[in-house]
């Protein structure tokens, strides 16, 4: 399995984050913070070397307290992979635990001050974790660890990146056809959708994530991070409305098309 080396679990937390903790907002940066977040994680270290005191913090859309939430247990991480939002300031990590003592899929959304002064430091404003587990929709940890870890979410060549605005559309055109059945959406083939521990693909050319989603479904309150780099999108939202479940839909996006579609509902 992919893990992260104890060295840099020690390490990179306690450097990148002692309350203020990155020069500027550049795609380096911003992967030293996902590296950090990682590492604080499975050691349980990141709650208490980030600083509270201007960094919010909420598991599955309800403020929470970031130095006894679960941001602040350490966890048997598995597998992860990162999103970097220059734009935004902004990144997004899905984080897989397959622990047969308490399995989880996370994703977590983290959004930092952008700094006015080029030689002060980003410090983070926002930490939203949606985190799945046992009785959440179509969980299985060791599911989901499986596909995902199949997957090829390479850097795409700058030449044949979608920008930022279409690869925002695609995500959009998924998800309003839960509301809306006339939205044309850019189906991609082959494309794999990871829901929960299902996966729809089954490694053949003709693979398709066009296999039915309900009606009559309002996806709201849309919170994106988007990466360019890897033509990717991760959308946090409510699920059935203003008051709907805690959600993530991430997006690939490859020639304007959907590649693979990754989700997290929470149930409970």
């Amino acid at each position: 399995m992919l893990r992260i080396s104890s060295i840099l679990l020690a390490c990179s937390a306690a450097t990148l984050f002692a309350g203020k903790v990155l020069a500027d907002c550049s795609y380096s940066s911003l992967q030293q913070a996902t590296q950090a977040y990682i590492s604080g994680q499975a050691t349980g270290a990141f709650a208490t070397s980030v600083s509270t005191t201007n960094a919010a913090y909420t598991e599955n859309f309800r403020t929470a307290n970031i130095r006894t939430g679960l941001i602040s247990k350490p966890l048997k991480i598995d597998y992860s992979r990162s999103l970097h939002d220059t734009l935004e300031c902004a990144t997004y990590t899905e984080v897989i635990v397959t622990d047969r003592a308490h399995p989880y899929v996370i994703g977590t959304q983290m959004r930092f001050n952008t700094p006015t002064d080029p030689a002060s430091a980003l410090t983070v404003k926002q930490i939203d974790s949606v985190i799945t587990d046992q009785g959440d929709w179509l969980f299985n940890a060791t599911g989901t660890f499986t596909y995902a870890s199949r997957e090829d979410w390479f850097v795409i060549p700058a030449e044949r990146r979608d920008t930022r605005a279409t690869i925002k559309a695609a995500a959009d055109a998924y998800l309003d056809l839960f509301n809306n059945k006339n939205v044309v959406v850019p189906w991609g083939t082959p494309c794999n959708r990871l829901e929960g521990g299902s996966y729809t693909g089954q490694g053949r050319p003709t693979d398709s994530c066009n296999v039915g989603v309900p009606s009559g479904v309002a996806l709201v309150n849309r919170r994106y991070v988007i990466d360019e780099t890897l033509g990717s999108v991760d959308v946090f939202l409510n699920f059935g409305g203003a008051n709907g479940i805690p959600d993530s839909h991430e997006f690939r996006v490859e020639g304007g098309k959907l590649r693979f579609v990754h989700t997290m509902s929470v149930m409970g």
